[in-house]
């Protein structure tokens, strides 16, 4: 099971740092293109949302990485899971089917990686 966790672990964090650095790096009106929710929020709050994004996925992986304080590994899957359940109501309201099932499995997976490391195979 902790080689399972390592992989969903893995996967989570290059794709919420992808997607992240996009966020941080690219200006408010070349996301729009590719995501409907930009349009209808702010440059600051899609950086900041970005910035999130990135911070998440080095915490999924850095602590357990290191083994210097390994309970924000678990923390960083949380914090993950609480900004997908913000993402799926986004998407939900903006009637992005494709966009919202594919983040409720994200959600799913970072509560997975939460169970995992607090509980029974925490490092």
């Amino acid at each position: 099971m902790n080689v399972v966790l390592w992989i969903v672990q893995g996967a989570l964090a290059l794709l919420f740092l992808m997607a992240g650095v996009t966020k941080v790096s690219k200006p408010k009106e070349k996301l729009a293109g590719q995501m409907k929710w930009v349009v209808d929020s702010s440059p600051g709050f899609v950086k900041f949302v970005g910035a999130v994004e990135v911070l998440g996925a080095l915490g999924l992986v850095l602590p357990a990485l290191t083994k210097i304080a390994t309970v924000l590994t678990p923390l960083a899957a949380v914090g993950l899971a609480i900004v997908s359940i913000g993402a799926v109501v986004i998407h939900v309201r903006a009637k992005e089917p494709r966009e919202t099932g594919f983040t409720v499995v994200l959600t799913l997976l970072a509560v997975f990686v939460a169970w995992g490391r607090f509980g029974p195979y925490a490092f």
